[in-house]
């Protein structure tokens, strides 16, 4: 079975026969660079390489990852997700990008699918407050405004409209926050830069999944750039911003429930800074361990009527879509 690996600390990527060598630049006492002890990763057993640190790498190396089938995906030092190396299209299809093009230039189908992307994520943010309602955790007026925005989504005609309702129903669950985590309070929602720890697990862990959607997307023959919801534009793979709505209150939400609640993240793990909160390094450790967690774990599917993850459920929404 194929792993994600997370790489914190800076250092030098390369191909050794057929392994991954992972080796840590360190700094000595007078700030002299070097090598740490090297890791060897089994090339057989990597799906994906998530960069967190400065990361040396050459040409040959991304020529056996492209032939390997791994993908890279790059963040800052911010936690913004700064782009991917994806392995060559094997899957490509003409027919397919005629058909999603023709999809998003007719508005009754293009309007179509992107209600279901919000209907999606509507379903999920009431049963994840449905979940804490039954713990105690009064949620049945959030639970009620959320299903009055929704019940409005099937008259919508242009996907602004649907956008207004998605602002809305975000809003009205971002609320129930408060009353879900125990020791934190999310605020307002702020993003560039988030102002809080709640915002700050947010951010980062939204573009954990918006890495897995746009992976999934990737082993199938969709087009990352043509979507419905999320206007296409210069430079971003837009269907995979249409394709989390889903997921982020499955994957993330429920992560950050349980990391804060559970008291596995606390205040040491985040940096504040010019009015900006971020995780540290082990507090990222952390939330992506759970993250993996949550991914692997499975559910009943209804159509299949077998167990499947998280994780292999986002590429069958991909073939629904």
């Amino acid at each position: 079975m194929k792993h994600t690996y997370y790489l914190f600390n800076p250092g030098t990527l390369e191909r050794k026969d057929n392994t991954l060598k992972f080796t840590p630049i360190v700094e000595d006492g007078n700030g002299k660079e070097t090598g740490g002890q090297p890791r060897y990763l089994p090339v057989e057993n990597v799906s994906d390489l998530y960069v967190f640190g400065s990361l040396r790498a050459n040409s040959a190396l991304y020529n056996f990852l492209g032939a390997s089938d791994i993908a890279v995906h790059f963040f800052d030092y911010y936690e913004n997700y700064t782009g991917s190396f994806m392995p060559r299209d094997s899957l490509l299809s003409g027919r397919m990008l005629l058909a999603q093009t023709s999809h998003y230039q007719d508005k009754k189908k293009r309007i179509a699918i992107a209600r279901k992307f919000i209907e999606g994520a509507a379903f999920n943010m009431v049963k994840n407050l449905k979940y804490y309602n039954k713990r105690g955790r009064d949620m049945e007026p959030l639970i009620n405004q959320i299903e009055g925005y929704a019940s409005k989504i099937p008259e919508t005609t242009q996907t602004n409209e649907l956008m207004g309702i998605e602002g809305n129903i975000r809003m009205t669950y971002y609320d129930a926050f408060n009353c879900i985590i125990n020791d934190f309070e999310m605020g307002n929602r702020t993003k560039q830069p988030p102002s809080n720890e709640v915002n700050a697990l947010i951010s980062f862990g939204n573009m954990m999944c918006y890495s897995q959607c746009l992976r999934a997307i990737h082993q199938t023959q969709l087009n990352p750039t043509i979507s419905y919801l999320h206007v296409p534009g210069e430079r971003r793979y837009s269907l995979s911003l249409d394709i989390s709505e889903i997921f982020k209150p499955l994957l993330v939400d429920r992560v950050i429930f349980k990391v804060l609640n559970k008291k596995e993240l606390q205040e040491k793990h985040f940096d504040k800074n010019l009015n900006r909160c971020l995780l540290n390094q082990n507090g990222k450790k952390i939330f992506v361990q759970e993250f993996e967690n949550r991914l692997n774990e499975t559910i009943r599917h209804r159509a299949l009527n077998r167990n499947v993850s998280y994780k292999h459920l986002i590429k069958l929404e991909c073939y629904k879509t």
